[in-house]
Formats: C-alpha cells, structure tokens, sequence
C-alpha cells in the first residue's frame, strides 16, 4: 500500500510516500480501515521535527486524524461490520496518539483498536469527520464541555485562522457570542468574517488588546463594563499579559496551548483585581466527537477545509501548515 512515512526526525523533507508497505492484518481487539481521509494538525509538524522527552518509534506513518471504512475485522470485535463507516479518535489508550506512537492515517490501511472506533452519521462526508479529533474536538472540549461561553458574549480568539481557531470561531457563534477573530493577513481575515466572525482584527498591524478595550471600553474594577468576556489564547508567549488587560472583570482566559510559548512574562494583579478566571482544556473525548458529527448532520456546523491533497502531495501540505499559510484544516485522501 502507499503511505506517507518518516524515517528521521528533521525537516518536512524527510517525509516520503513509499507504495510497497505492507497492509496491515487485522488482530485481536483491532481492525483494519481503508482511509478515505486523513488531516493534519500542527501536532504532526513537531512530531516529523521531535519533541524533547517524547521517543518516537521510527519508522512511522505520521498523520493523527483519520476517518473511513472497516476492511477487516479482528478477533473479539465485536458490534462492527465490514463496510461500517467509522470516524478514528487518535488517543490509544494503551500506546498514545496515532501516527506518533504508533502508525496513523497518511496511508491506504491503518490497525486502528476497535475501542478507538466511533460511526460516522449519514450526511457526514469523510473529509468533514477526518478534519474533527485534534482541532474541533479540542474546541469543543474547552467551549461546549467546560461551559464557558454563553449567548451574548464578546469572544476574542487569537490564532483564529488556524485548525483549532476556525473551530472556536465557528461553535463561539453557533452558542450565541460575539466573536473577535484575529489573524495575521487580509485574505485570512476575510475568510473569517465569511465564516461568521463579527470582527476581525490583523494582529501584525495592530495591538488586538489596545483594539478591544478602544471598541468595547476599559474593563473597570468596580462594575462589569467594558473588556471582553473571553479570550480564547493557545498562543501563549507575548500575547499572554495583552490577553489579561483586555478581559473585563470576572472574564475568562481559555488556553489549550503555547505554540509560542509556554512561560510568558506575567502580571497577577490583573488576575486578583479583575477577579479572572484562568481555564485550561486538554484533549477531547468520543461525546465531543459525536456532538461534533451531529452538528455537521443537522447542518449546524461546515469545517473549514483549505485544501484536500492526494497522498502524493501531503508533504507539501504539511509544509502549508508549518508555514501557516493554511485557513483551517488539510485533508488529505490516501
């Protein structure tokens, strides 16, 4: 079969698509899935360039975000069929994450334990679920599980353009908020605001802080005006003490992630005299995924989906991640 393998850890040139890998046999517990699509997730970028303390097992088929249709069955699963339409949760609960730990969805057939398995809806496309676990099902986590937006409320997401931001973007509006979406460049911008954002904000040419506490006023300590309700921040980095200054008293600081940085500069007193909540969200689980689905069923909800690649062109869409010039997710088909 094809596969998308890294042999070495380095740059996203050390990725090769190979066609004589050997399909996977079905084994106990586990069956076999023909992909019908597979998406990245920045997480596949550090992965291809190694992360301190995580050993990888090389060689491997990279990719976390699978969905698509069971080949074969293995021994003791039981409540599937072949044929049966299946989206993957990535987490092996024995071995780790799919396509780090072990082999994942950037090839023709994956091992996949049938514990991971969750059915795909009628309505529900292959490319829609694949783009779902890492971004949107981390979003859901934090937003919907964690309850921390409600109808009404003034929303900032940095990294809006991203997998995990257009999701934000996307279920903040579906629950009623007002959403202020920042990204870094008119075309990016623009995509935001068709996706439903209220505002956008290009955050290379102007202070997204300073902007919300201009548009919405200057939190106060003894009342709840001005400010923003939430800032949604998996950035981290300079934009930490920024995010604290625009969040109006008894406001909400989200944060799934530091992707640029996770030891920022910090200011408590802002935390103490503005009574904010800190929120993290790790992860996400089968429920949100299902959730997820039912809103692409009912209509309620359309991933943001830049590109769908072939396998022969998934390095090239990897490098669109790391280069962030991407708006939303790539799919890739095997």
């Amino acid at each position: 079969m094809k596969a998308l393998i890294l042999n070495e850890h380095g740059s996203v040139d050390n990725l090769h698509v190979i066609d004589d890998k050997p399909v996977p046999e079905a084994t106990e517990g586990h069956v076999v899935i023909r992909v019908r699509a597979s998406s990245f997730n920045y997480h596949d970028v550090f992965t291809v360039q190694g992360m301190p303390g995580i050993k990888v097992p090389l060689p491997v088929i990279i990719g976390l975000d699978m969905a698509g249709e069971i080949s074969e069955l293995g021994a003791g699963v039981s409540g599937w069929k072949v044929g049966d339409r299946v989206l993957v949760n990535p987490l092996n609960k024995e071995k780790g994450l799919m396509g780090e730990m072990l082999d994942g969805g950037m090839a023709e057939y994956c091992l996949v334990s049938a514990e991971q398995l969750i059915a795909m809806p009628d309505g529900v496309s292959f490319e829609d679920a694949a783009s779902l676990p890492v971004a949107y099902g981390t979003a859901h986590r934090m937003l919907v599980t964690h309850d921390t937006v409600k109808a009404g409320d003034r929303v900032l997401i940095l990294g809006a353009s991203g997998g995990v931001g257009t999701g934000c973007v996307m279920l903040a509006k579906h629950l009623g908020a007002e959403v202020i979406a920042c990204a870094g460049s008119d075309d990016k911008m623009q995509a935001l605001k068709d996706m439903g954002a209220d505002h956008v904000v290009n955050y290379r040419d102007t202070d997204f802080s300073k902007w919300a506490i201009q548009t919405f006023g200057k939190p106060q300590r003894r009342n709840f005006e001005g400010g923003v309700d939430v800032v949604i921040n998996f950035t981290g980095g300079d934009t930490w003490v920024p995010s604290l200054k625009c969040l109006k008293r008894g406001g909400r600081l989200l944060v799934c992630g530091a992707t640029a940085g996770f030891d920022p500069k910090e200011d408590l007193r802002y935390i103490w005299s503005f009574e904010l909540k800190i929120l993290g969200s790790n992860s996400f689980y089968d429920d949100n995924l299902k959730a997820l689905m039912d809103l692409i069923q009912k209509g309620d909800l359309k991933p943001a989906v830049d590109k769908v690649l072939p396998l022969t062109e998934a390095a090239a869409g990897l490098k669109m991640i790391q280069d962030r010039s991407v708006i939303g997710k790539i799919v890739v088909t095997p």
